[in-house]
């Protein structure tokens, strides 16, 4: 196997990943606006995941000053913009093949 396609899947395909991604794909920048558009994931979970997408260079961690406490953003950088249509292609995929939980068919 690729160690390549081995470690890129294993980053990318982690639990919560690639929503965490998709939420910032989206438009949610800050802590708790992503952890709000993932449905259970934990403070802990979100933030370590943060930090792992941070040190793959995937996202990148912005602290501005806006009044008396430090705002904090995570940005996608190029490297993780270019995962967009991977991304796009998983959605459409799963739209295709995965069934929802109370889909009758499945």
């Amino acid at each position: 196997m690729c160690t390549r396609f081995h470690t890129a899947i294993e980053l990318i395909g982690g639990r919560w990943t690639g929503a965490i991604l998709r939420a910032v794909f989206t438009g949610q920048h800050r802590f708790a606006h992503i952890r709000a558009a993932v449905p259970g994931l934990s403070d802990t979970m979100l933030a370590q995941r943060l930090r792992t997408l941070e040190a793959h260079g995937l996202l990148e961690r912005r602290v501005g000053a806006a009044g008396p406490a430090a705002q904090i953003e995570y940005h996608l950088t190029l490297k993780g913009r270019e995962l967009g249509p991977v991304l796009d292609a998983l959605i459409d995929w799963s739209h295709r093949w995965v069934p929802l939980p109370d889909d009758p068919r499945s």
